[in-house]
């Protein structure tokens, strides 16, 4: 299944369902089944699910955040003035968090009289919450900060580390944070004690991580291939070195997607082809083999049985794993 939408493919993603949804440059909402949600005036800029896994969440160049289905698109907020760079949402708290700026904003998707703001020093580049939804962690400039979602008047923890922090990933357990850097490298912490891990040698800029095996792997894009990390046991990565699934010398991984409990992850590549591998026998498994643009966006279904894949041109399309 594919589809040509002549705008920027900003985020892929699947719904609780198993539907496909494709998030644009256009300010359109686009479904698999070919329903359409005008949802920004302007383009999409980030997109993740809603709380309950039944919408999607974005946040457009007009200031707004707003809630899309099949149905349509309902505004949740807005910032004049602003973009909206980054947004996120736990299914666990019910809570949405979204950046405008240096701001950090919070809402309660179940009390609409709840909200928070917290102030940065330097502009917001991304966001995610904690396993449990209660905390934020925040990248910006010179490292990461974590707030408490819930609290008013708090001081942030600040993880520090030289450098633009421009993307979050926390471990399904909670224990680490990863931090994807302007530079080509990653770092990352283990929360309790702020032991740093340095994480470099990548070719390319790291612009996308997923944990996927129960989360005894952390899989990266930004080389040649898929690189996994091992996060099993309590210093997760440390000491440990990366494998690298698929090397191609002819191309760069562009983004990854992968199923949390699952064993199987998808990749994406700048010459436009997609793969899927099963990294307990590394057995790969083409989805696009036509060359194209750089794919900008790539999902994987709960049960790691489809991907969705969108490129820098708007082609998309929806592809089963066999």
């Amino acid at each position: 299944m594919t589809f040509s939408f002549d705008a920027f493919v900003t985020t892929a993603l699947f719904d609780r369902t198993g539907r496909a949804a494709f998030a644009l440059g256009d300010g359109t909402i686009r479904f698999e089944g070919g329903e359409v949600a005008a949802a920004h005036d302007g383009a999409v800029l980030a997109a993740c699910l809603a709380p309950a896994g039944d919408a999607i969440l974005t946040g457009g160049d007009d200031g707004r955040v707003m809630m899309s289905t099949a149905s349509g698109a309902t505004e949740i907020a807005r910032v004049a003035g602003r973009w909206i760079d980054a947004v996120a949402a736990s299914s666990e708290s019910k809570l949405i968090g979204f950046s405008a700026g240096r701001d950090l904003h919070v809402r309660d998707m179940t009390d609409p009289t709840f909200t928070r703001t917290f102030a940065h020093e330097k502009s917001v580049a991304d966001i995610a919450f904690d396993p449990k939804g209660r905390r934020l962690a925040v990248a910006t400039y010179g490292g990461v900060w974590f707030w408490y979602a819930r609290i008013v008047d708090q001081k942030p923890a600040i993880y520090k580390w030289a450098g633009s922090h421009v993307g979050v990933c926390w471990s399904p357990d909670g224990k680490f944070l990863m931090s994807a850097m302007q530079e080509n490298q990653l770092h990352g912490w283990r929360v309790a004690d702020e032991k740093n891990l340095r994480m470099g040698g990548y070719p390319a800029k790291v612009k996308s991580m997923a944990f996927m095996s129960k989360g005894a792997l952390m899989a990266t894009s930004g080389a040649n291939g898929a690189v996994c990390w091992p996060f099993a046991g309590a210093t997760g990565p440390m000491g440990k070195q990366a494998a690298e699934i698929g090397y191609d010398d002819a191309a760069l991984s562009t983004r990854i997607a992968a199923a949390p409990d699952e064993t199987w992850l998808a990749t994406g590549l700048d010459d436009g082809r997609v793969w899927a591998a099963n990294v307990t026998g590394e057995r790969i498994v083409t989805l696009k083999a036509e060359k194209g643009a750089a794919i900008s966006a790539l999902a994987m279904s709960p049960d790691a049985k489809r991907v969705a894949w969108g490129d820098e041109d708007g082609n998309a399309g929806v592809a089963v794993i066999e």
